[in-house]
């Protein structure tokens, strides 16, 4: 069965580079870096606001999700790792562009400069938090956002969905109004999200020029009275925080430490608090056990807790100095719901190629097999493209084709109209693989291909797409679903674009004659080339 999360986050996902710096400079000034303890000028670790808070809510027993827009990138692979690794699971679109990266300046003070690129957690949209994210909302009693790289309208409506299935909201104001508006919205929407926040988490220094910031007592009653936010937790670094609920206002200190880097000290604070409110602690029980985490994080370089065991102990051991009761943190790991969705793709993966192969239009493949025939018999050349997944798909094939007695090379599907598409004659053929037969990039290919006198085969979806109308044969291989968790990743596409180029080198094979010694001769190694060396 399917495990519903404590608490369901949304927002900042970032691969974090930290170098060591002599000092944190200003405009104009120049400062040496310093070594890492085995000798490398940077380390990279996981981080982001809200991936932050949710690793430290799981080091505390809860079970956390986070939901968003990632991409398929490296940067994206080594937070994935990292959630994998604590336990968070992972609800993501991986169809952004690049995954949030910052550059981290840490001082030996531990004070830090963070420079963030926020990639695809910028492109998340209000459509997809409904489309993809919807039903994981609905189950979550808690709901985690932050105002730091997500746009407002993005935030504002995670709240609204939450709130309309009665789940607490919470939003870290991480970031300056100066840093807010409007690189992520306008005034106003800050406003709305305001009124749709239950727990509030600012820093005090986030605070500057939005309300009265004279004290965090001062600051804590004006965010309350302005927005109606339920509960005002406000950090204030090594002085440790305030908590507005109701009637009571309490100032929890926090205790020294050897302060090594403070970032994500705020993002700790914030995973340690919600986790005391989910179990059951008042609110400055929960703000002091936030302190315990923040203080953890500003003992170790990074903001996400990797060293989970220690990390615990150390967290424990603090919130007893200051003055907590003991707790019993119980970490339960139970393995991620996956089987459901590869059942579910397995059985979409053998609907689609069944359809394909009982649906495929022989008359195409043989009207392209036909072209190709006619056209190498002349001296001409075939070539296959695509971009992204075909690709790949377009390598296999050009091999696959070469091996069985049409030589074909491969031709990039977005260098061709930087230089790529002279490798082609007038008379070459072409054969250009689309899902969706309207890849910008690829679509300028085929132009340029045609323009050069090249003929078309178009591998594709799209019955009535741009790469299909400047074809002369074109060869259907669509879905009607993908499979996958989100429905999204090019899975199923890409099995029927196989099978129907697959078709296409049958076909060419045939009429080739390709017998058993020829084929050895194009593949005298490996298993195979054994294989084909035998009697005929």
């Amino acid at each position: 069965m399917p495990v519903h999360p404590d608490i369901a986050g949304t927002g900042s996902m970032v691969a974090d580079a930290i170098y060591l710096t002599s000092r944190i400079i200003g405009p104009e000034e120049k400062a040496l870096l310093l070594a890492h303890g085995d000798g490398a000028a940077v380390h990279r670790f996981v981080g982001g606001v809200t991936l932050n808070h949710l690793g430290w809510a799981r080091l505390l027993g809860l079970e956390v999700a986070i939901f968003g827009k990632q991409a398929d990138d490296e940067a994206g692979r080594f937070l994935r790792a990292g959630m994998e690794r604590a336990g968070i699971r992972a609800h993501l679109d991986l169809s952004g562009g690049a995954s949030s990266e910052a550059n981290i300046f840490v001082a030996p003070d531990g004070g830090r400069a963070i420079y963030m690129a926020r990639g695809a957690t910028g492109d998340f949209t209000p459509e997809e938090v409904d489309a993809d994210f919807g039903e994981l909302i609905d189950q979550a009693p808690m709901v985690t956002t932050e105002i730091s790289q997500l746009p407002l309208a993005t935030v504002k409506r995670v709240l609204e969905r939450a709130r309309a299935a009665g789940a607490r909201t919470v939003v870290d104001f991480d970031v300056p109004l100066v840093d807010a508006v409007p690189a992520l919205g306008s005034r106003e929407e800050l406003e709305e999200v305001l009124g749709l926040t239950d727990v509030l988490k600012p820093s005090l220094a986030a605070m500057e020029g939005f309300v009265d910031t004279s004290s965090p007592e001062a600051t804590a009653r004006a965010l309350a009275s302005t927005y109606g936010c339920r509960l005002v937790a406000i950090t204030d670094g090594e002085r440790g925080s305030t908590v507005l609920a109701g009637d009571t206002l309490a100032h929890v200190p926090s205790v020294a430490i050897e302060v090594v880097d403070t970032t994500g000290a705020g993002d700790a604070f914030l995973g340690g608090f919600v986790a005391g409110l989910r179990l059951g602690l008042d609110p400055v029980a929960a703000a002091r056990l936030g302190n315990a985490c923040g203080a953890t994080c500003c003992e170790r370089l990074g903001a996400f807790p990797e060293d989970a065991e220690a990390c615990r102990a150390r967290i424990l051991q603090l919130h007893q100095a200051m003055g907590g009761q003991p707790l019993c943190i119980d970490v339960v790991d139970t393995p991620p719901p996956s089987l459901p969705a590869l059942e579910t793709f397995c059985e979409t993966a053998a609907t689609e190629v069944s359809l394909t192969t009982q649906d495929l239009d022989r008359a195409a493949v043989a009207a392209a097999a036909a072209l190709i025939a006619a056209r190498r018999a002349q001296g001409s050349r075939v070539h296959v493209t695509g971009v992204g997944k075909p690709a790949y798909v377009a390598g296999y094939v050009a091999s696959l084709l070469s091996s069985t007695g049409t030589p074909a090379t491969f031709l990039h599907g977005t260098e061709a109209t930087h230089g790529s598409v002279g490798q082609l004659e007038p008379g070459d053929v072409v054969i250009a693989i689309s899902n969706s037969g309207g890849t910008r990039q690829l679509v300028a290919s085929a132009r340029a291909a045609v323009g050069r006198g090249a003929h078309l085969v178009a591998v594709t979806g799209g019955a009535d797409s741009e790469l299909a109308d400047l074809a002369e044969v074109v060869l259907l291989a669509s879905v009607a679903s993908e499979g996958g968790p989100l429905g999204l990743a090019p899975r199923a596409s890409v099995l029927n674009e196989l099978v129907v180029l697959m078709a296409l080198s049958v076909a060419l094979q045939e009429r080739r004659g390709l017998d058993r010694e020829q084929y050895h001769a194009r593949h005298p190694a490996g298993a195979l080339g054994t294989a084909s060396a035998g009697p005929t």
